[in-house]
Protein backbone atom coordinates (compact mmCIF):
# COMPACT_ATOMS: atom_id res chain seq x y z
CA UNK A 1 0.00 0.00 0.00
CA UNK A 2 0.82 3.45 -0.90
CA UNK A 3 0.88 5.42 1.98
CA UNK A 4 1.32 9.36 2.59
CA UNK A 5 0.13 11.63 5.01
CA UNK A 6 0.79 14.89 6.28
CA UNK A 7 -0.15 14.30 10.03
CA UNK A 8 2.38 16.42 10.99
CA UNK A 9 2.04 19.47 8.90
CA UNK A 10 4.63 21.86 8.26
CA UNK A 11 2.59 24.76 9.68
CA UNK A 12 3.13 23.69 12.86
CA UNK A 13 5.97 24.58 15.46
CA UNK A 14 6.55 20.44 15.57
CA UNK A 15 6.37 17.71 12.66
CA UNK A 16 8.47 16.96 9.85
CA UNK A 17 9.21 20.02 6.92
CA UNK A 18 6.58 19.87 3.91
CA UNK A 19 7.14 22.70 1.25
CA UNK A 20 6.02 22.74 -1.90
CA UNK A 21 3.24 24.30 -4.39
CA UNK A 22 -0.40 23.12 -3.95
CA UNK A 23 -0.22 21.22 -7.52
CA UNK A 24 2.65 19.09 -5.88
CA UNK A 25 0.31 18.24 -2.68
CA UNK A 26 -2.69 17.41 -4.89
CA UNK A 27 -1.01 15.20 -7.34
CA UNK A 28 -1.10 11.75 -5.33
CA UNK A 29 -5.00 12.40 -5.26
CA UNK A 30 -5.40 12.65 -9.05
CA UNK A 31 -3.96 9.49 -9.68
CA UNK A 32 -6.28 6.77 -10.95
CA UNK A 33 -7.26 4.28 -8.24
CA UNK A 34 -9.36 1.47 -8.20
CA UNK A 35 -12.62 1.92 -6.85
CA UNK A 36 -13.89 2.41 -4.16
CA UNK A 37 -12.58 5.68 -3.82
CA UNK A 38 -13.06 7.18 -0.30
CA UNK A 39 -12.42 10.93 0.95
CA UNK A 40 -13.61 12.01 4.33
CA UNK A 41 -13.18 15.75 5.33
CA UNK A 42 -13.91 17.05 9.10
CA UNK A 43 -13.22 20.40 10.69
CA UNK A 44 -11.32 20.05 13.79
CA UNK A 45 -10.80 22.37 17.16
CA UNK A 46 -7.43 23.66 17.67
CA UNK A 47 -7.91 25.19 21.40
CA UNK A 48 -8.02 22.45 24.53
CA UNK A 49 -10.60 21.41 26.14
CA UNK A 50 -12.63 21.15 22.56
CA UNK A 51 -9.38 19.44 20.64
CA UNK A 52 -9.95 16.41 22.96
CA UNK A 53 -13.37 15.90 20.66
CA UNK A 54 -11.14 15.59 17.56
CA UNK A 55 -10.83 11.61 17.43
CA UNK A 56 -14.40 11.36 18.86
CA UNK A 57 -15.94 13.20 15.96
CA UNK A 58 -13.04 11.19 13.10
CA UNK A 59 -14.85 7.96 14.93
CA UNK A 60 -18.41 9.13 14.29
CA UNK A 61 -17.51 10.38 10.64
CA UNK A 62 -15.89 6.65 9.77
CA UNK A 63 -18.90 4.97 10.68
CA UNK A 64 -20.80 7.20 8.22
CA UNK A 65 -18.15 6.33 5.82
CA UNK A 66 -18.29 2.68 6.73
CA UNK A 67 -21.95 2.46 6.38
CA UNK A 68 -22.62 4.37 2.26
CA UNK A 69 -19.27 2.07 1.16
CA UNK A 70 -21.55 -0.93 2.44
CA UNK A 71 -24.66 0.45 0.76
CA UNK A 72 -22.76 1.03 -2.33
CA UNK A 73 -20.42 -1.76 -2.10
CA UNK A 74 -21.90 -4.64 -0.27
CA UNK A 75 -20.77 -7.81 0.17
CA UNK A 76 -17.07 -7.15 -0.60
CA UNK A 77 -14.52 -7.48 1.71
CA UNK A 78 -13.09 -4.08 2.77
CA UNK A 79 -10.95 -4.74 5.86
CA UNK A 80 -7.88 -3.81 4.38
CA UNK A 81 -9.19 -0.74 3.02
CA UNK A 82 -10.55 0.45 5.80
CA UNK A 83 -7.57 -0.59 8.13
CA UNK A 84 -5.71 2.66 7.90
CA UNK A 85 -8.59 4.55 8.57
CA UNK A 86 -8.84 2.84 11.80
CA UNK A 87 -5.27 2.90 12.69
CA UNK A 88 -5.60 6.59 12.40
CA UNK A 89 -8.97 6.82 14.92
CA UNK A 90 -5.67 5.96 17.87
CA UNK A 91 -2.79 7.34 16.59
CA UNK A 92 -1.50 9.84 19.35
CA UNK A 93 0.79 12.15 17.32
CA UNK A 94 -1.53 12.79 14.61
CA UNK A 95 -4.25 14.05 16.91
CA UNK A 96 -1.77 16.09 19.51
CA UNK A 97 -1.49 19.09 17.17
CA UNK A 98 -4.36 19.56 15.30
CA UNK A 99 -5.07 22.75 12.59
CA UNK A 100 -8.95 23.76 11.25
CA UNK A 101 -9.65 20.55 9.53
CA UNK A 102 -8.57 17.37 8.46
CA UNK A 103 -8.89 15.23 4.97
CA UNK A 104 -8.60 11.57 5.01
CA UNK A 105 -8.59 9.74 1.81
CA UNK A 106 -7.91 5.96 0.89
CA UNK A 107 -8.77 3.91 -2.41
CA UNK A 108 -7.40 0.13 -2.29
CA UNK A 109 -3.11 0.57 -2.36
CA UNK A 110 -3.43 4.05 -1.05
CA UNK A 111 -4.05 5.97 1.89
CA UNK A 112 -3.76 9.75 2.28
CA UNK A 113 -4.02 12.12 5.20
CA UNK A 114 -4.08 16.17 4.94
CA UNK A 115 -4.36 18.61 7.70
CA UNK A 116 -5.02 21.73 6.84
CA UNK A 117 -5.17 25.50 7.81
CA UNK A 118 -8.81 26.32 7.44
CA UNK A 119 -12.31 24.90 8.45
CA UNK A 120 -14.04 22.20 5.69
CA UNK A 121 -17.57 20.97 5.80
CA UNK A 122 -18.01 17.83 7.27
CA UNK A 123 -18.42 15.47 4.57
CA UNK A 124 -17.97 11.43 3.76
CA UNK A 125 -17.89 10.38 0.13
CA UNK A 126 -17.84 6.92 -1.73
CA UNK A 127 -16.78 7.59 -5.16
CA UNK A 128 -15.14 5.91 -8.31
CA UNK A 129 -12.51 8.26 -7.44
CA UNK A 130 -11.20 10.67 -4.70
CA UNK A 131 -13.49 13.72 -4.13
CA UNK A 132 -10.92 17.05 -4.18
CA UNK A 133 -12.96 19.82 -4.53
CA UNK A 134 -13.01 21.03 -1.19
CA UNK A 135 -9.00 20.72 -0.95
CA UNK A 136 -8.53 22.11 -4.41
CA UNK A 137 -10.13 25.56 -1.96
CA UNK A 138 -7.69 24.88 0.77
CA UNK A 139 -4.47 24.58 -1.24
CA UNK A 140 -5.14 27.67 -4.08
CA UNK A 141 -2.59 29.98 -3.28
CA UNK A 142 -4.49 33.27 -4.33
CA UNK A 143 -4.67 34.41 -0.58
CA UNK A 144 -1.99 32.07 0.95
CA UNK A 145 1.36 33.64 1.84
CA UNK A 146 4.20 33.38 4.12
CA UNK A 147 6.13 35.94 6.61
CA UNK A 148 9.74 36.20 7.41
CA UNK A 149 10.10 37.50 10.98
CA UNK A 150 13.24 38.73 11.21
CA UNK A 151 15.49 40.79 13.47
CA UNK A 152 19.47 40.92 13.93
CA UNK A 153 19.29 37.94 15.65
CA UNK A 154 16.86 35.23 14.69
CA UNK A 155 14.41 34.72 12.54
CA UNK A 156 10.80 32.95 12.30
CA UNK A 157 8.45 32.14 9.47
CA UNK A 158 4.83 31.89 9.31
CA UNK A 159 2.72 30.64 6.32
CA UNK A 160 -1.62 31.50 6.51
CA UNK A 161 -4.31 32.85 4.73
CA UNK A 162 -7.11 35.16 5.82
CA UNK A 163 -8.29 33.41 8.32
CA UNK A 164 -5.06 32.17 10.05
CA UNK A 165 -1.47 31.82 10.73
CA UNK A 166 0.74 29.70 12.08
CA UNK A 167 4.52 28.90 12.48
CA UNK A 168 6.37 27.08 9.96
CA UNK A 169 8.76 23.84 10.71
CA UNK A 170 12.39 25.05 8.93
CA UNK A 171 14.00 23.13 6.45
CA UNK A 172 16.94 21.80 8.45
CA UNK A 173 19.53 24.11 5.92
CA UNK A 174 17.88 27.09 7.16
CA UNK A 175 19.47 28.69 10.79
CA UNK A 176 16.91 30.19 13.27
CA UNK A 177 19.49 32.51 14.84
CA UNK A 178 22.88 34.71 13.92
CA UNK A 179 24.79 32.48 15.84
CA UNK A 180 23.58 29.07 13.73
CA UNK A 181 23.82 31.05 10.57
CA UNK A 182 27.82 32.45 11.14
CA UNK A 183 29.01 30.62 14.16
CA UNK A 184 29.43 31.44 17.84
CA UNK A 185 32.06 34.47 18.03
CA UNK A 186 29.85 36.39 15.94
CA UNK A 187 29.65 39.36 18.23
CA UNK A 188 33.41 39.44 18.70
CA UNK A 189 34.53 39.19 15.18
CA UNK A 190 36.84 42.43 14.53
CA UNK A 191 37.13 43.65 18.09
CA UNK A 192 40.37 41.56 18.68
CA UNK A 193 41.17 40.35 15.21
CA UNK A 194 44.98 41.37 13.89
CA UNK A 195 46.51 41.01 11.60
CA UNK A 196 50.73 41.12 11.22
CA UNK A 197 52.74 43.14 7.85
CA UNK A 198 55.97 42.21 7.25
CA UNK A 199 56.00 39.14 8.55
CA UNK A 200 57.93 37.97 5.26
CA UNK A 201 60.64 39.43 6.30
CA UNK A 202 62.16 38.62 9.62
CA UNK A 203 59.26 37.54 10.65
CA UNK A 204 58.68 40.96 12.47
CA UNK A 205 56.28 43.49 11.11
CA UNK A 206 53.26 46.35 12.34
CA UNK A 207 50.54 45.20 14.23
CA UNK A 208 46.99 46.38 12.59
CA UNK A 209 43.25 45.84 13.76
CA UNK A 210 40.51 45.57 11.77
CA UNK A 211 37.11 46.43 11.83
CA UNK A 212 37.09 49.93 10.36
CA UNK A 213 37.92 51.42 14.26
CA UNK A 214 34.62 49.95 16.05
CA UNK A 215 32.49 47.39 16.94
CA UNK A 216 29.92 48.88 15.46
CA UNK A 217 30.58 48.85 11.98
CA UNK A 218 31.78 45.16 12.70
CA UNK A 219 28.53 44.11 13.97
CA UNK A 220 26.84 45.82 10.61
CA UNK A 221 28.61 43.88 8.76
CA UNK A 222 27.76 40.19 10.71
CA UNK A 223 24.19 41.68 10.52
CA UNK A 224 25.08 42.03 6.83
CA UNK A 225 26.18 38.42 6.80
CA UNK A 226 23.29 37.15 8.68
CA UNK A 227 20.57 38.35 6.15
CA UNK A 228 22.32 37.39 3.15
CA UNK A 229 22.70 33.72 4.50
CA UNK A 230 18.65 34.09 5.67
CA UNK A 231 17.40 35.01 2.24
CA UNK A 232 19.38 32.50 0.64
CA UNK A 233 18.25 29.53 2.91
CA UNK A 234 14.37 30.94 3.06
CA UNK A 235 14.27 30.93 -0.93
CA UNK A 236 15.68 28.31 -1.28
CA UNK A 237 14.39 26.10 1.20
CA UNK A 238 10.91 27.48 1.45
CA UNK A 239 9.75 30.29 -1.24
CA UNK A 240 10.85 28.62 -4.27
CA UNK A 241 9.14 25.09 -3.21
CA UNK A 242 5.80 26.79 -2.32
CA UNK A 243 5.91 29.28 -4.90
CA UNK A 244 4.17 31.85 -1.93
CA UNK A 245 4.55 35.02 -1.69
CA UNK A 246 6.64 36.10 1.05
CA UNK A 247 6.05 39.13 3.40
CA UNK A 248 9.05 40.84 5.35
CA UNK A 249 8.24 41.52 9.04
CA UNK A 250 10.59 43.63 10.42
CA UNK A 251 11.38 47.22 12.38
CA UNK A 252 11.95 49.90 9.74
CA UNK A 253 15.51 50.06 9.80
CA UNK A 254 15.93 46.83 8.38
CA UNK A 255 13.26 46.84 5.75
CA UNK A 256 15.96 48.46 3.55
CA UNK A 257 18.75 46.62 4.67
CA UNK A 258 17.40 43.31 3.64
CA UNK A 259 16.12 44.46 0.43
CA UNK A 260 19.21 45.62 -1.21
CA UNK A 261 20.59 41.72 -0.30
CA UNK A 262 17.68 39.83 -1.13
CA UNK A 263 17.43 37.76 -4.20
CA UNK A 264 14.31 36.18 -3.23
CA UNK A 265 11.39 37.04 -6.45
CA UNK A 266 8.97 35.93 -4.00
CA UNK A 267 9.66 38.63 -1.24
CA UNK A 268 6.51 41.28 -1.98
CA UNK A 269 7.24 45.22 -1.89
CA UNK A 270 4.71 45.82 1.12
CA UNK A 271 5.91 44.81 4.38
CA UNK A 272 5.15 44.66 7.84
CA UNK A 273 7.41 47.41 9.74
CA UNK A 274 6.95 46.09 13.29
CA UNK A 275 8.86 43.45 15.03
CA UNK A 276 6.87 40.33 14.92
CA UNK A 277 7.68 39.43 18.52
CA UNK A 278 5.97 42.35 19.60
CA UNK A 279 2.70 41.02 18.32
CA UNK A 280 0.06 38.60 18.56
CA UNK A 281 -0.54 35.92 16.26
CA UNK A 282 -3.94 37.72 15.19
CA UNK A 283 -2.48 40.83 14.68
CA UNK A 284 0.38 39.40 12.81
CA UNK A 285 -2.27 37.92 10.52
CA UNK A 286 -4.33 41.06 10.59
CA UNK A 287 -1.48 43.02 8.91
CA UNK A 288 -0.29 40.14 6.44
CA UNK A 289 -3.76 40.42 5.10
CA UNK A 290 -4.12 43.75 4.87
CA UNK A 291 -1.12 43.61 2.74
CA UNK A 292 -2.89 40.30 0.46
CA UNK A 293 -5.96 41.35 0.01
CA UNK A 294 -5.82 43.56 -2.58
CA UNK A 295 -3.57 41.45 -4.26
CA UNK A 296 -6.70 38.51 -3.81
CA UNK A 297 -9.16 40.57 -5.09
CA UNK A 298 -7.06 42.06 -8.10
CA UNK A 299 -5.68 38.23 -9.02
CA UNK A 300 -9.41 36.90 -9.17
CA UNK A 301 -10.21 39.91 -11.26
CA UNK A 302 -8.07 39.76 -13.88
CA UNK A 303 -9.17 35.89 -14.19
CA UNK A 304 -12.41 37.05 -14.40
CA UNK A 305 -11.95 39.97 -17.12
CA UNK A 306 -9.81 37.20 -19.12
CA UNK A 307 -12.67 34.94 -19.30
CA UNK A 308 -15.13 37.68 -19.94
CA UNK A 309 -12.35 38.65 -22.90
CA UNK A 310 -12.22 35.08 -24.15
CA UNK A 311 -15.94 34.06 -24.08
CA UNK A 312 -16.43 37.04 -26.26
CA UNK A 313 -13.84 35.05 -28.81
CA UNK A 314 -15.69 32.19 -28.46
CA UNK A 315 -12.49 30.43 -26.45
CA UNK A 316 -14.59 30.29 -22.85
CA UNK A 317 -17.71 28.95 -21.76
CA UNK A 318 -20.23 28.64 -18.36
CA UNK A 319 -21.73 25.54 -20.27
CA UNK A 320 -21.36 22.53 -18.42
CA UNK A 321 -21.62 20.07 -21.44
CA UNK A 322 -18.89 22.15 -22.74
CA UNK A 323 -16.56 22.52 -20.46
CA UNK A 324 -16.24 18.31 -19.44
CA UNK A 325 -15.68 18.02 -23.90
CA UNK A 326 -13.03 20.84 -23.59
CA UNK A 327 -11.54 19.39 -20.47
CA UNK A 328 -11.70 16.03 -21.54
CA UNK A 329 -9.47 16.91 -24.55
CA UNK A 330 -7.06 18.70 -22.54
CA UNK A 331 -7.89 22.41 -23.90
CA UNK A 332 -9.08 24.09 -20.30
CA UNK A 333 -6.39 26.38 -19.12
CA UNK A 334 -8.59 27.56 -16.27
CA UNK A 335 -11.40 26.29 -14.58
CA UNK A 336 -13.44 28.78 -11.74
CA UNK A 337 -16.00 26.29 -9.82
CA UNK A 338 -17.84 28.01 -7.24
CA UNK A 339 -17.68 27.48 -4.19
CA UNK A 340 -20.36 25.88 -2.59
CA UNK A 341 -21.96 24.70 -5.29
CA UNK A 342 -23.00 20.88 -6.36
CA UNK A 343 -24.07 19.43 -8.91
CA UNK A 344 -25.26 16.24 -8.21
CA UNK A 345 -24.16 13.44 -10.85
CA UNK A 346 -20.78 12.47 -12.82
CA UNK A 347 -18.84 12.40 -15.61
CA UNK A 348 -19.49 9.65 -18.01
CA UNK A 349 -16.64 9.81 -21.41
CA UNK A 350 -17.18 13.09 -22.70
CA UNK A 351 -20.99 13.66 -21.07
CA UNK A 352 -21.83 15.15 -17.78
CA UNK A 353 -24.34 12.96 -15.84
CA UNK A 354 -27.16 14.64 -13.53
CA UNK A 355 -28.28 12.42 -10.91
CA UNK A 356 -32.09 11.51 -10.86
CA UNK A 357 -32.17 11.98 -7.00
CA UNK A 358 -30.73 15.17 -6.71
CA UNK A 359 -30.60 14.92 -2.86
CA UNK A 360 -28.68 11.38 -3.08
CA UNK A 361 -25.52 11.68 -1.14
CA UNK A 362 -23.55 9.04 -2.81
CA UNK A 363 -24.30 10.75 -6.42
CA UNK A 364 -21.32 12.68 -6.52
CA UNK A 365 -20.39 16.01 -8.02
CA UNK A 366 -20.41 16.65 -11.57
CA UNK A 367 -18.19 19.86 -10.61
CA UNK A 368 -15.82 17.81 -8.89
CA UNK A 369 -15.20 15.67 -11.52
CA UNK A 370 -14.92 18.32 -13.87
CA UNK A 371 -11.76 19.82 -11.61
CA UNK A 372 -10.41 16.41 -11.69
CA UNK A 373 -10.10 16.54 -15.37
CA UNK A 374 -8.92 19.74 -15.84
CA UNK A 375 -6.24 19.34 -12.81
CA UNK A 376 -5.46 16.05 -14.79
CA UNK A 377 -4.31 18.20 -17.76
CA UNK A 378 -2.28 20.35 -16.23
CA UNK A 379 -4.73 23.02 -16.17
CA UNK A 380 -5.57 25.35 -12.93
CA UNK A 381 -9.08 25.23 -10.36
CA UNK A 382 -9.69 28.63 -9.16
CA UNK A 383 -12.62 27.99 -6.35
CA UNK A 384 -14.17 31.46 -5.89
CA UNK A 385 -17.24 32.16 -3.43
CA UNK A 386 -20.45 32.70 -5.72
CA UNK A 387 -20.11 36.66 -5.70
CA UNK A 388 -17.42 36.53 -7.24
CA UNK A 389 -18.59 33.86 -10.11
CA UNK A 390 -18.72 35.37 -13.70
CA UNK A 391 -21.45 33.47 -14.39
CA UNK A 392 -25.01 31.63 -12.63
CA UNK A 393 -24.15 28.30 -13.61
CA UNK A 394 -21.19 27.18 -11.34
CA UNK A 395 -18.43 27.23 -13.57
CA UNK A 396 -16.49 29.40 -16.36
CA UNK A 397 -14.34 27.33 -17.80
CA UNK A 398 -11.53 29.62 -20.27
CA UNK A 399 -9.66 27.33 -23.32
CA UNK A 400 -6.19 26.97 -23.98
CA UNK A 401 -6.37 26.83 -27.79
Amino acid sequence: MTATANVNANVHATGEHRDMPAFQRLKPLLADYPSPCLSLYMPTFRAFPDSQQNAVKYRNALRELKAKLEQKHGGGDHASLLEPFERLAGDAAMWAHPQDGIAVFGAPGFFHVEKVQRPVQALTVVNDHLYIKPLVRVFQSEDSYQILALDRKEIRLYQGNRYVLDEVVLAPSVPRTIEEALGPNVHQQGVERQATFGAGRGGQGATAHHGHGSKKDEVGVDIERFFRVIDRAICEAHSKPSQLPLILAALPEYHSHFRQISHNQHLLEEGIHANADAMSIDELREEAWSLMQPRYHARLQQIVDMYHAQKARAMATDDLTHAVEFATDGRVGTLIVEADRRIPGQIEGRMPRRAVLRDDPNAGDILDDLAERVLKTGGQVIVAPKGSMPSNTGLAAIFRY
